[in-house]
């Protein structure tokens, strides 16, 4: 139970009129168990107080030695002088093997001994100038730090400087109060009651005794509630901005797909770098799975996060076999007026299982679902990837992709370009630049860049293009619908919002609580 220090306090003003220190006047009791006395004789205006922080300093086991027994180098000169003269071999058996290292040379600094061949002799004439010998010498160190033990600090700040540099002191902070009398000071304090019970009522003492009036000004109980990790936040941001411009989220729910709807289907070759082990998770079992087939169930994400049953239109029944075979063949021999790759195309290879290294096998889903009623559509999605990278302060092997697609007619680069402009703009990003690029399935390609005012210099934010038709007319898309795509991720300008160097800090097993409950929102097009 923790003490009770109201009368003592109370005691303490009795004796005087004038403020008290509670670091004089209490000095063995916590600073916590007087604060909480003062706070509630203050509650009752009782007392006025204020609270005093200073710094104190505490002597090492290295300094109470030497405030003890005399510092390193008063021991050397008295070992010396007793000896009339000491081997320098013999002096760690004298006074230590430490004493003798730095007092040794402090000692020789000091002028108190000399070194004559292999031997240390004192030389106290210069100690003092009008006496020619002197018997002992002034051990300051000794005497300051026996000062600081006594009264936690010294008058002279260049001694604390000069004995932390040697780490014979450790600063500690120390919180004081200093109090006096308050309008409503008594000398002796009065329990007061803080309920009214039935008892009181039934007896009739509730009239003489003396009740605790409502603190409206004291701040209540913290509640433990959720809170959304700052990722969601900058999300629900994201999805916004998408809604806002007629978008349609798309499902993400399949972290495994097969290499045919990862790779394949967007016309990346079977011996791209991509698809290597060390740049892709690859699933052991089962290793392979079927061929693509129409799915038992399918689910459609509205804007409003629901799903429901979609309505049962059948316009061109999808072929997958079909589409199986256009896809080998354009890769394989060329097709669509492309020339293709011209490798032989192993089935196999397509049928592996990896973690998806992108969001934009959604997207080939989808478009390829929108071959059965081709009309003009805009996508979304933002939900995780999976890459085999090496993990420091900026990549994981896990990630959050940003995507979006739209599907139309008549759509070229320059609209590209201009949507690229809107888009980002509602986002508070607007100095930006265009770079021609590479990717197996668009072409034209361009990286997005965006002047960083912090970094002073221009950063990659994203990746856009156009789906190039060996991807599209597989599907049963036909020639002149065009589709957009650009991509990028959702850590970088959370980090960015939220003034995270390191990306482990915000996503993994190293995230601190504090950190996800504290945040507040994030607005993208804000400062």
């Amino acid at each position: 139970m923790a003490q009770d220090v109201t009368s003592q306090i109370l005691d303490a003003l009795a004796e005087t009129e004038e403020p008290v220190l509670s670091a004089e006047k209490f000095s063995s009791i916590p600073s916590t168990t007087i604060k909480a006395g003062l706070d509630r004789l203050g509650s009752r205006d009782m007392v006025t107080y204020a609270a005093i922080d200073r710094e104190e300093y505490v002597l090492t086991q290295e300094a109470e030695d030497i405030a003890a027994q005399g510092s390193h180098e008063a021991r050397v000169f008295e070992a010396v002088k007793q000896m009339e003269g000491l081997k320098i071999t013999d002096l760690p058996s004298k006074v230590g093997k430490d004493s003798a290292k730095i007092g040794q040379g402090k000692a020789f600094k000091e002028k108190w001994i000399v070194k004559d061949g292999d031997t240390l002799r004192t030389n106290v004439q210069l100690l003092v100038w009008d006496v020619a010998q002197v018997e002992s010498i002034r051990d300051t160190t000794q005497e300051e730090l026996q000062t600081i033990q006594k009264t936690r600090t010294h008058p002279d700040t260049k001694v604390i400087q000069a004995l932390r540099k040697r780490k014979l002191l450790t600063p500690k902070k120390v919180i004081a109060y200093k109090f006096s009398k308050g309008p409503k000071y008594a000398r002796e304090f009065v329990k007061e009651e803080t309920d009214l019970t039935a008892d009181m009522i039934a007896s009739g003492a509730w009239k003489t005794v003396k009740l605790k009036p409502y603190n409206f000004n004291a701040k209540g109980a913290i509640t433990p509630t959720g809170a959304l990790h700052p990722l969601n936040k900058v999300r629900r941001e994201f999805r916004q901005i998408f809604f806002e411009m007629g978008f349609e989220e798309m499902p993400t729910n399949r972290f495994v797909e097969t290499g045919f709807w990862n790779f394949d289907a967007l016309f990346v070759p079977q011996q791209h770098p991509a698809r290597d082990i060390q740049d892709t998770f690859y699933i052991s079992d089962p290793a392979r799975a079927d061929k693509p087939r129409e799915d038992t169930k399918e689910l459609k994400h509205l804007a409003a996060g629901t799903l429901v049953q979609p309505e049962k239109t059948e316009h061109n029944p999808q072929d997958y076999e079909d589409y199986w075979n256009n896809v080998k063949e354009v890769h394989a021999n060329g097709k669509y007026g492309s020339i293709g790759y011209r490798y032989r195309w192993d089935e196999n290879e397509a049928l592996r299982l990896v973690l998806r290294t992108h969001t934009t096998t959604t997207s080939t889903w989808m478009l390829h679902k929108l071959a059965k009623n081709p009309h003009p559509v805009r996508y979304f999605s933002i939900d995780r990837v999976f890459r085999n990278e090496s993990v420091d302060a900026t990549h994981l092997a896990e990630f959050h992709q940003v995507e979006g697609v739209i599907a139309d007619y008549g759509l070229d680069l320059g609209g590209l370009i201009g949507f690229m402009r809107v888009f980002f703009h509602k986002m508070g990003i607007d100095n930006l630049r265009f770079k021609p690029a590479y990717n197996p399935y668009t072409e034209p390609s361009m990286e997005i860049f965006s002047y960083h005012e912090g970094l002073k210099k221009w950063v990659e934010i994203g990746n856009s293009g156009m789906f190039r038709p060996e991807m599209l007319e597989p599907m049963g898309l036909p020639s002149n619908l065009r589709v957009y795509g650009w991509g990028l991720s959702l850590e970088r300008p959370t980090m960015i919002k939220y003034g995270v160097k390191n990306i482990r800090e915000l996503l993994g097993h190293k995230v601190d609580l504090n950190f996800v409950e504290s945040n507040p929102a994030v607005r993208l097009e804000k400062d």
